[in-house]
């Protein structure tokens, strides 16, 4: 709703010579009551039985633009009614852009509730992958003028010459469809997706809002990356390890949908997220001539979407870029919120720019392939989102821990959901770190000291978080909020992701040297992220330097 389909399709109609047909308004000239009494009458589910009946009888006439309402998805039988009979056109708009369209509207049932801001993101969430599922073309409805997406719409429709595309045929009652809507409704109001079908959910910053779609396959699904491409053409920056892999899935799946894609390959590792290897991606990216207009896509890990994500803010002063993350680290964490950069010898990501996609596709399948040690990486950012504000997240990663561990793909996605939910609601609230994003920095102070100090690339990134959490974990015990018990069972935790807790003994005046470097200094005053109580985090900047030396000297091994 908001989206524009009944403005976008009456003009359309004009256009085609076609009748046009509003559902909602048809179901109130048949019925002779507004689509509001009949709320008030029957409940949604009365009105849905009638919606369904319409759509029916509708599908079946020649000649027609139809405008259906926002919820036709929700039912599988009307979606099967639309796969078979129509071409279908999903305008797509961000959650920010339809409030401002909407929070003037008295007449909405389904925002007569306390927060209608908050249930248009909510409703979005649950019905994005339902609508993509059953588009023929998908337009993004926020971004151009009326008369622009009605074109647009026009060409695509005359382009089709009417075919069906054959990915999204759906049998008419498919019980499993209706399975799946049931599932997807039940894990909205609970936070629990399934693994049953793609997840969707919505970075919202206002016109540069994006998707984040989380689910299995979706690399062979082009639909979901070309509405989000300036032109045809697109650059694919991957690594040595990922490219034998997934590149040529990619690649081909992008070919299908008429995108010419080139590709850049790095070297892979920590080692390489320098000046050398983003230099590398500007003279591939020059040597081919490509434009602002280019879109990058980022297939990688963490490094590969830091340093893609640079080059494209950076190149030609900034070009759109696609995070598509295979390591489970990049796809609850690197790849959402937009920050992108290179490593320097003094200091972990202290080069670098924010620079938001287009849209993040984490397919789950890519998980398969990850080894061990990575993975077990990945869990020390999915435990942060727990110890930092969602406890109940925490006490269900506890018990789950060893699902996790044998990859279950249902477990996989909903921590992967439950991760980005939360990461996606604080990059909203906090877009350039100036207040409460530092939060999810829990151990990352720690944890880069421990990476520079090192050698890039001997400690994995979340293996250094890890390591990291337990020294906050343990300054925050020193300073008066955790308890013994609370660091034994953040210790427990990270020990049951097989993480290594044990940090290298560099010597206290190291560590505090190589902490001086870090971003979050402010005033020439360390700010660390430590935590009153688990799943409750806050911003320290009053940690004495005594307290600091002895959580360091705590958690780093007496004999080493």
């Amino acid at each position: 709703m908001g989206a524009g389909k009944t403005t976008v399709g009456r003009q359309l109609a004009r256009r085609l010579k076609k009748r046009f047909v509003d559902c909602d308004h048809e179901l109130e000239r048949r019925l002779g009551v507004t689509i509001q009494r009949i709320f008030e009458h029957e409940g949604e589910e009365g009105f849905r039985q009638r919606e369904t009946a319409l759509l029916s009888d509708l599908v079946h006439e020649q000649g027609m633009v139809l405008a259906t309402g926002g919820g036709i998805v929700m039912r599988p039988e009307n979606r099967a009614l639309l796969v078979e009979h129509g071409f279908v056109i999903y305008l797509c708009v961000s959650p920010s852009v339809l409030w401002e369209r909407l929070r003037h509207d008295r007449h909405r049932p389904l925002l007569k509730v306390e927060d209608p801001r908050q249930r248009i993101i909510d409703l979005y969430n649950l019905r994005d992958g339902l609508y993509r599922g059953v588009a023929d073309v998908i337009v993004q409805g926020g971004q151009m003028g009326l008369m622009g997406v009605v074109r647009r719409v026009e060409r695509e429709w005359r382009a089709s010459t009417g075919t069906t595309h054959p990915a999204r045929a759906l049998p008419a009652g498919d019980a499993a469809a209706a399975s799946c809507v049931q599932s997807i409704i039940n894990s909205a109001g609970a936070g629990r997706p399934t693994n049953s079908a793609m997840q969707t959910l919505t970075v919202d910053l206002g016109s540069r809002s994006y998707p984040i779609h989380i689910g299995p396959g979706l690399l062979r699904q082009p639909q979901l990356l070309v509405p989000h491409l300036r032109t045809r053409r697109a650059v694919i920056v991957t690594n040595e390890v990922v490219a034998p892999l997934y590149l040529a899935t990619l690649r081909d799946a992008l070919a299908s949908a008429g995108v010419a894609c080139s590709d850049i390959v790095l070297p892979d590792g920590e080692v390489h997220k320098n000046s050398d290897s983003l230099n590398r991606i500007y003279d591939n990216l020059l040597e081919r001539r490509c434009e602002r207009s280019t879109t990058l896509i980022a297939l990688g890990g963490g490094v590969i979407g830091d340093l893609c994500g640079y080059a494209a803010a950076t190149y030609q002063r900034g070009v759109p870029f696609i995070q598509i993350p295979t390591t489970l680290l990049a796809q609850v964490d690197s790849s959402v919120g937009g920050k992108t950069g290179i490593n320097h010898r003094l200091g972990k990501n202290m080069i670098g720019a924010f620079h938001q996609p287009k849209l993040v596709l984490a397919d789950t399948e890519t998980l398969d392939t990850l080894p061990a040690r990575e993975f077990s990486a990945g869990l020390a950012e999915v435990i942060k989102y727990g110890l930092i504000r969602d406890r109940e997240f925490l006490e269900w990663l506890e018990t789950n821990m060893a699902r996790l561990l044998a990859r279950e793909p249902a477990a996989l996605a909903h921590a992967i959901y439950r991760a980005c939910a939360t990461k996606a609601a604080i990059v909203a609230e906090d877009e350039t770190e100036t207040g409460n994003r530092a939060l999810l920095n829990l151990g990352h102070t720690f944890g880069h000291a421990i990476e520079t100090g090192s050698g890039y690339g001997v400690w994995l990134h979340g293996e250094a978080v890890a390591a990291g959490t337990l020294m906050a974990a343990e300054l925050s015990r020193l300073m008066g909020w955790l308890t013994q018990d609370d660091v034994a069972r953040t210790r427990r935790i990270l020990e049951a992701a097989k993480l290594p807790l044990d940090a290298p003994s560099m010597g206290v005046p190291r560590y505090l040297e190589l902490m001086a470097h870090d971003k979050k200094v402010q005033a020439g005053r360390l700010r660390l992220i430590l935590l009153r109580a688990l799943g409750d985090a806050l911003i320290c900047d009053n940690a004495g330097a005594d307290a600091i030396a002895e959580a360091i000297s705590a958690c780093c091994p007496a004999h080493a």
